[in-house]
């Protein structure tokens, strides 16, 4: 499943080769990525009928990709668990795992693919993407993540510590992978209480977030080099993550898995007391 590393490796590439591209024609392949509402799915159909909208810049927020137009819209995508975003440089040569794809001006084409089809695609006004993206936490990759904001956020909490870290309330966009392999770099058992947690440890779990996230960000890009190329965890190297019943690399213990909040957990035993 794509986490906060692969979204912005997406993000990255798609600023490339995206940004300044005009859209001649959407099309939906799969009518359900837009959801339920009618309506919305109408909006996106007629996205090009009146203007030809640009796109002028794309964000992401936690694990949504926002690509902003220059009639004021914003189209949210998430890409869920196999989801990928990229151009092409010829509009035909769609891949057959196409859940829609943007037609530009010039021929190529910005591709969601999407083998499963669980992604989501919708289009926004300004002040809708505000109120729908107002209760996602800091990003953790931004200014505004600090050590201090952090540990005054996980004051009084009763969550456990993993469950904690993929609140997107929390913090915005980290993911099953990084949660557990942070945990591990600050030795915090993912079932403790993130309020019981001391402040040394909360602030060695921030650290652990920030250096963990970069190294991963850097492996995803690498990942994404080629137009439409996806690997999950890339190279980056797991210390406990998907490592059940091997040893660990610090004191040799056997790497557990539990499920918390209905995913699994790994974590060493003696580590991570």
């Amino acid at each position: 499943m794509p986490e906060l590393p692969e979204v912005e490796a997406v993000c990255r590439n798609l600023r490339k080769h995206a940004v300044g591209a005009t859209i001649s024609s959407l099309h939906i392949e799969r009518p359900r990525i837009t959801g339920a509402n009618v309506e919305q799915a109408l909006a996106c159909s007629s996205l090009t009928k009146l203007d030809s909208p640009t796109i002028s810049h794309i964000d992401r927020r936690g694990k949504n990709i926002l690509i902003h137009l220059s009639t004021s819209q914003t189209i949210r995508i998430h890409l869920r668990m196999t989801g990928n975003l990229y151009v092409i440089p010829d509009y035909r040569f769609r891949p057959a795992a196409t859940s829609a794809w943007f037609e530009f001006t010039d021929g190529r084409a910005l591709v969601f693919q999407d083998t499963r089809g669980l992604g989501t695609l919708t289009l926004h006004s300004a002040d809708e993407i505000e109120k729908l993206l107002a209760k996602v936490g800091p990003e953790p990759l931004s200014r505004q993540f600090t050590a201090e904001a952090f540990i005054e956020s996980a004051k009084g909490v009763r969550q456990p510590a993993k469950i904690f870290l993929m609140d997107q309330r929390r913090v915005a966009g980290l993911g099953n992978i990084y949660a557990a392999e942070a945990l591990f770099a600050a030795r915090i058992n993912p079932r403790k209480p993130i309020g019981d947690v001391s402040r040394p440890k909360l602030k060695a779990l921030h650290a652990a977030i920030l250096a963990i996230l970069h190294d991963a960000v850097k492996s995803a890009v690498r990942a994404y080099s080629a137009p439409g190329a996806f690997r999950e965890g890339e190279d980056f190297a797991t210390a406990v993550y998907g490592r059940e019943a091997e040893r660990c690399h610090v004191c040799n213990s056997v790497i557990r898995r539990i499920t918390q909040g209905g995913r699994s957990t790994y974590y060493c035993p003696r580590c991570q007391r």
